[in-house]
């Protein structure tokens, strides 16, 4: 059974940085799409970021291009956010997603992920 469980929010100034863990379960590593999504309240649940473990591919919203990374390692089946020059308007809550089947075209869409963590809360203040 495939397991996400997510770590590493909290609360942190604008400016400041925060890194979230995936950690995966019950899962070929290799053969996933690994997605972060974030949903703020009242608000639809949006990419962030997504990693290829086969390839290692990366792709990035356009929002958070150049100040989050996502990465991932194999071997400890993690997958990370990491997240820089963060703003107020990246409160949300953060969830990590997989699925083995993703076609390029999807990877953005989070109605093509089979499995999610249960989030963890990320608050920048101003």
């Amino acid at each position: 059974q495939v397991q996400l469980v997510e770590s590493g929010g909290g609360l942190v100034q604008a400016g400041g940085s925060l890194r979230l863990s995936c950690a995966a379960s019950g899962v070929t590593f290799s053969r996933y799409t690994i997605g972060w999504f974030r949903q703020a309240p009242g608000k639809e649940r949006e990419f962030v970021a997504a990693i290829r473990m086969n390839g290692r591919s990366t792709h990035y919203a356009a929002s958070v291009k150049g100040r989050f990374t996502i990465s991932g390692n194999n071997a400890k089946t993690i997958v990370y956010l990491q997240m820089n020059s963060l703003k107020p308007d990246d409160t949300a809550v953060y969830y990590c997603a997989a699925d083995a089947q993703l076609i390029l075209s999807n990877i953005r869409n989070h109605v093509h992920y089979d499995y999610w963590g249960q989030g963890t809360q990320v608050t920048v203040s101003s």
